[in-house]
């Protein structure tokens, strides 16, 4: 037992903390405020403290656990909202009232629910069981299964395993070790700063699909991939990060609101218990798990925020599950680090941030990945961290750290923000080095031509910026036909294909294939649009042509009615760009 000897914000500093580690949790003052050592100096113990630190005086009683910040993993977690530190914030407001009291504390897993444990059939006892191994599972939810796995560093002989009824902390096998027989239980505990083990890293293969058109063909992210998305305010890095969580093709979601606003966080959580899943129709909040916590909670515990995410998503990958990660802001993370950093009286690095800001950033994302898991089940964890440099900028420390470890980036431009083109992403500066990756997929899951009508919609994109450069010196009219030509067809595809609207639930999300029909039947527009110009056809013919109107009708359509849409619209193209051709050309 230690005693408070100096106080600062949310740092105390603490003696006679005999026995202490670094990193270990202790409990500070008479309320047994949370806070982690993160700094020693003999018995002197630096801690951060994960409340309001108000009403703290020197001499208050300082407890150390002996052991590191950790989350608790169990049945229960899914649908579940947590602050940074894993406390539930549903049953802390029902124990404290809206306006959460310090040093209240809950089980992070509720400890009184019974789930139906159903066993492994194929094991027996006498089997031998090894890290990773499942057990059996708990059909947390009707589309997920949770399996409860052996833990990493155990294995031997399973002695007895018992189905049926069970709370999480219910012994539900014993396994006979070498250092003797242990009981597991549903419960798993694992600490947030250490990465979760695994037997090896895999490349991806699979593309995490958003069904943004602007983020699917043009610059896609793989399943385990990273992402970063800067933008200044108000370009739409929370609706972007909002939508993905709402559509993307993974098992499961886990969302970090880390020192975001209080207002965007309170419409997650007021909207996401609302949504229904479009890939199965079921509540989305049944395969997401959210951790808030807002830019007005405690400073330290917003440090801690994006471990505990992420631990929680390393464990849905243990079990075999994709995962997509959603980080909210990573900046804010880092601003955290810097207080924390500046308290501490360490040397500051650039613009204050610690020199170990890309260390920490890097450590991050690399926990991110596809691996083959313990138990030899193949999961993913995709990270995508939005990040928000002051006035835009991105050449500030966190964007330029983020940027070295990620290989998809999203850039953000307040202009097309403005110009209400969503999502509002720069094609022309964002990239993806996942693209040659994800050829083959492509080719065997969506058409062996997506490759080459992504590269020709890049090329034309990046024409049309060229020529609006000429255009701002010498007008449009003097550019010839051809060239015309190119600046509509950039219109169509920046309109028509790349712009999406959050509120048309035809528009909201796109297959794979309704993105490829739809910039198919774009590019074949502009093929025979073009050869038609060639043959003597006049411009404002062809752009009159009602084709083009249903093209820009094609993001309305919805699934089902796309394929035989994009077949009647191409013949409809063939049909007027012939009769034109007949009633206009010179050849």
């Amino acid at each position: 037992m230690g005693y408070v000897s100096k106080i600062a914000g949310p740092l105390v500093v603490a003696g006679d903390m005999h026995g202490s580690s670094m990193y270990d949790v202790v409990r500070v003052g008479k309320n047994r405020l949370i806070g982690e050592i993160i700094q020693l100096k003999a018995e002197t113990a630096t801690i951060q403290v994960y409340e309001d630190t108000s009403g703290i005086k020197p001499g208050d009683p300082v407890e150390s656990t002996g052991r590191p910040l950790y989350v608790e993993l169990g049945p229960g977690l899914l649908t579940s909202v947590y602050d940074g530190v894993q406390r539930p914030l549903n049953v802390l407001k029902a124990k404290s009232g809206t306006f959460i009291e310090r040093g209240v504390e809950a089980p992070s897993i509720d400890r009184n629910k019974r789930w139906n444990f159903i066993a492994n059939k194929e094991l027996k006892n006498g089997t031998h069981v090894s890290e990773g191994t499942i057990l059996g599972y708990v059909q947390e939810m009707p589309l997920i299964k949770h399996y409860i796995m052996v833990p990493a560093g155990m294995g031997g002989v399973l002695v007895a395993i018992d189905e049926g009824e069970h709370r999480v902390a219910d012994t539900i096998a014993r396994v006979k070790t070498k250092n003797g027989e242990v009981e597991l239980t549903m419960l798993q505990k694992r600490v947030v700063r250490a990465p979760s083990p695994y037997k090896e890293k895999l490349d991806g293969s699979e593309p995490l699909i958003t069904g943004m058109r602007l983020i699917d063909t043009l610059f896609p992210l793989v399943k385990g991939g990273v992402a970063a998305i800067p933008g200044p305010f108000g370009s739409g890095k929370t609706v972007t990060l909002h939508s993905i969580a709402k559509y993307a093709n993974s098992n499961i979601i886990v969302y970090i609101g880390c020192g975001e606003r209080g207002n965007e966080m309170s419409e997650v959580l007021t909207e996401f218990p609302e949504l229904k899943d479009p890939l199965n129709g079921r509540p989305l909040m049944e395969r997401t798990v959210l951790v808030a916590n807002t830019s007005n909670m405690p400073v330290a515990a917003r440090d801690a925020s994006i471990y505990t995410g992420m631990t929680i998503a390393e464990y849905f990958r243990d079990m075999g599950y994709d995962v997509a990660l959603m980080a909210d802001s990573t900046s804010r993370w880092a601003e955290a680090m810097r207080e924390i950093s500046a308290r501490l009286e360490e040397m500051p690095g650039e613009e204050g941030y610690p020199p170990y800001l890309s260390k920490r950033l890097a450590e991050f994302y690399e926990r991110a990945g596809r691996v083959t898991t313990l138990g030899g089940r193949t999961g993913s964890v995709s990270a995508i961290g939005a990040v928000s440099p002051s006035g835009g900028d991105i050449s500030e420390p966190v964007s330029q750290g983020t940027l070295r470890v990620v290989k998809v980036y999203w850039a953000l431009d307040p202009l097309l923000a403005s110009a209400s083109q969503y999502p509002a992403i720069n094609w022309l500066l964002s990239y993806s080095r996942y693209k040659g990756v994800l050829d083959p997929w492509y080719a065997s899951n969506v058409s062996a031509e997506f490759t080459a009508a992504r590269n020709e919609t890049m090329r034309i994109l990046q024409h049309d910026a060229e020529l609006k450069d000429i255009v701002q010196l010498v007008g449009e009219d003097a550019l010839p036909d051809s060239e015309k030509m190119v600046l509509d067809i950039g219109r169509v595809i920046k309109e028509d294909f790349l712009r999406q609207s959050a509120y048309d639930p035809a528009d909201a999300y796109a297959s794979m294939k309704k993105q490829y029909l739809m910039l198919d039947t774009i590019l074949d527009f502009y093929k025979k649009t073009a050869s038609a110009l060639e043959a003597g056809a006049r411009m404002d013919s062809l752009m009159s042509m009602k084709a083009r109107a249903r093209i820009a009708r094609m993001k309305e359509v919805d699934e089902k009615n796309i394929e035989k849409e994009a077949s009647e619209i191409k013949r409809s193209i063939s049909e007027e760009v012939d009769a034109l051709v007949k009633k206009e050309g010179t050849i």
